[in-house]
């Protein structure tokens, strides 16, 4: 049998090419979503299990998981509706107000704990650090720190590496090597406030957006809006 890779698995395109990565790699698949009380969470929900379909993953390796605490913690267009979600601006150099505060900690820690419930050996995560919108904890040195961390406070027999296929790539590589390895980009959700169709406003539809073209691919995904400069 193929060692066993959790992956988390938000249902946006990055973390949909990252399973794909990891599955090409002969891992099976374990996979995590997490709840946080994100504008789109049932829009989310929904690509996570049609990826896990595509990749036939069975319901004893889908965890979705609730982190009510970041909810109530707030601080993020994505958990408080009175913080207005702006459009998207991707050459604004600071942290955006979408960024939901240390989120990467607590999805990773969770990550750890089932895979070593699991035995599972490896973590990957779709954490993107060239061509994002600047999230703090999506950086390598953290993602690398943690790792240590994590391989710290289990116990010594579980030896746990973290992948991030994806951290130096360009969306517009991702969108490319996600073809390259058939990947459902067609089923994963990237906006940030839409459900029914992508807004086409917001950091993340541009990103991906902007991704697509820049590969020279349309994006398989309904929007209700796309900017001129993203057609």
């Amino acid at each position: 049998m193929s060692e066993l890779a959790v992956v988390s698995l938000s249902g946006g395109m990055d973390s949909c090419v990252t399973a794909a990565v990891a599955r090409a790699q002969g891992y099976e698949l374990a996979l995590l979503h997490a709840d946080y009380g994100q504008l789109t969470q049932s829009r989310e929900r929904q690509a996570f299990h049609d990826i896990a379909d595509f990749y036939e993953v069975p319901a004893q390796r889908r965890l979705i998981i609730g982190f009510d605490t970041l909810k109530a913690i707030g601080g993020s267009a994505l958990t408080d509706p009175t913080i207005a979600l702006p459009d998207g601006d991707l050459d604004n150099p600071g942290v955006p107000v979408s960024y939901v505060p240390f989120r990467n900690a607590h999805l990773l820690a969770t990550c750890v704990s089932w895979a070593e419930v699991l035995r599972a050996r490896a973590i990957f995560v779709g954490f993107v650090e060239e061509d994002s919108s600047g999230y703090p904890d999506c950086r390598e040195a953290f993602l690398k720190s943690f790792e240590q961390t994590a391989n710290l406070g289990t116990k010594p027999e579980t030896q746990l590496t973290f992948h991030a296929p994806l951290i130096h790539l360009r969306k517009a590589e991702i969108v490319r090597r996600g073809r390259e390895l058939g990947a459902p980009l067609h089923l994963s959700w990237s906006c940030y406030q839409g459900e029914a169709e992508a807004c086409g406003h917001c950091d993340s539809c541009h990103l991906r957006l902007r991704g697509f073209k820049e590969a020279g691919f349309p994006d398989p995904i309904p929007y209700a809006f796309i900017p001129e400069h993203l057609k």
